[in-house]
């Protein structure tokens, strides 16, 4: 046969094709086009105290105001808001009358912050959020007693719930919300100035009653119970197992809200150095509380050895400032094991936040008010 250049280039390309596919199959998988990125939507900030936690872009977000709008269904016609509910949907019927017009677990002061944060964002339709607020702020108003104490509900219910309220820090939460009010901080800048003056004269009350409330023993000033008697002031049984005591938990709170008045009077700070040097002598050194499963499969708690740890009971005996533990039985044991399961796994009977309070929290306050160091 003649050669043929044509015919030679068609004969080499149809024996070099098989090999190139060949080659391309065993590429390594890093030859290809990478995939794109998954984009990963954040979740929903759900309704509680991470609402209070958020960039400052957020609030002016529509899903902050999404959320604000839900929040202004669960405000009562009076002012307050429920406690222990989940505000991130709307109502899916009527709400439970027991948990409503509160300050316990954070209710109508949570509320209120959250509100204030969306205002402060520029939100465009804040006027419905400023009227929530203002309307709050008049119910916190109205349920101050004249002498400066807070309830746990208002209107007032029988019962322990009419006692002046320091536990889990309810009447501190209302108090730092009105004293920032009252300076104009953020985000409450938007608050007229009629309810601005108000507030001042709120707080000063509330700083008059936690000054009368706070414990002596022979003579000297030490801390605060978690509930007083909303008329005589001595300290007063709440539920069964939250007896008269000197606490070693909302006293720490109550303490910190008395460091952040400006330019102390000399009752403050006698407040809060009887309050200090209590914490320092009634500190339980060297143990822990461990979660642990029983035989029987259940949640508990006990204590054990920690070396260097610091804790401080819930509850101390008023006269002995010995630790006490207290079951639904009301009866008063000395250690933890002594009290029911349910109780010992159910309710903090210790806590460590006097550790911050006297090692951080003192100190910075002396040299804030230009005391020497301690």
């Amino acid at each position: 046969m003649p050669y043929s250049p044509t015919a030679c280039r068609r004969a080499l390309g149809l024996a070099v094709a098989p090999l190139l596919a060949l080659l391309a199959g065993c590429a390594p998988a890093s030859a290809a086009a990478p995939a794109p990125a998954a984009v990963q939507t954040p979740a929903p900030v759900r309704w509680g105290s991470a609402v209070l936690r958020q960039d400052a872009a957020w609030y002016a977000s529509a899903e902050a105001r999404r959320l604000a709008d839900t929040v202004l269904l669960y405000q009562s016609a009076n002012g307050s808001w429920p406690k222990n509910t989940d505000m991130s949907a709307p109502p899916a019927g009527p709400l439970e009358p027991e948990l409503a017009d509160t300050i316990d677990n954070q209710a109508t002061t949570l509320e209120m912050e959250f509100l204030a944060r969306v205002v402060q964002a520029g939100a465009p339709d804040s006027a419905a959020y400023v009227a929530a607020f203002d309307k709050g702020f008049d119910w916190l108003l109205a349920a101050q007693y004249p002498n400066g104490g807070w309830p746990q509900f208002f209107p007032l219910r029988p019962g322990y719930y009419t006692h002046i309220t320091y536990n889990d820090d309810a009447m501190v939460r209302v108090l730092n919300l009105l004293r920032d009010v009252s300076d104009g901080k953020a985000p409450y800048g938007f608050v007229d100035a009629s309810r601005k003056a108000k507030a001042a004269e709120s707080v000063a009350r509330g700083v008059d009653v936690i000054l009368k409330t706070q414990i002596r023993q022979d003579g000297k000033l030490t801390v605060w119970c978690a509930q007083h008697d909303e008329v005589t002031l001595a300290p007063a049984w709440a539920r069964k197992f939250e007896p008269p005591s000197l606490s070693g938990y909302e006293s720490v709170g109550v303490t910190r809200f008395l460091m952040g008045v400006p330019e102390p009077s000399p009752e403050i700070i006698a407040a809060i150095e009887g309050s200090v040097a209590w914490f320092r002598a009634n500190v339980i050194p060297d143990i822990a509380v461990e979660r642990f499963t029983n035989a029987e499969g259940q949640n508990d708690r006990r204590v054990i050895p920690a070396p260097g740890a610091r804790l401080w009971a819930r509850f101390y005996e008023p006269g002995t400032n010995r630790p006490i533990f207290i079951g639904r039985d009301s009866v008063f044991q000395p250690a933890l094991a002594d009290i029911e399961r349910e109780r010992r796994a159910g309710y903090n009977y210790y806590d460590g936040a006097g550790a911050n309070l006297i090692d951080r929290d003192y100190p910075a306050w002396r040299r804030k008010v230009g005391l020497p160091a301690s």
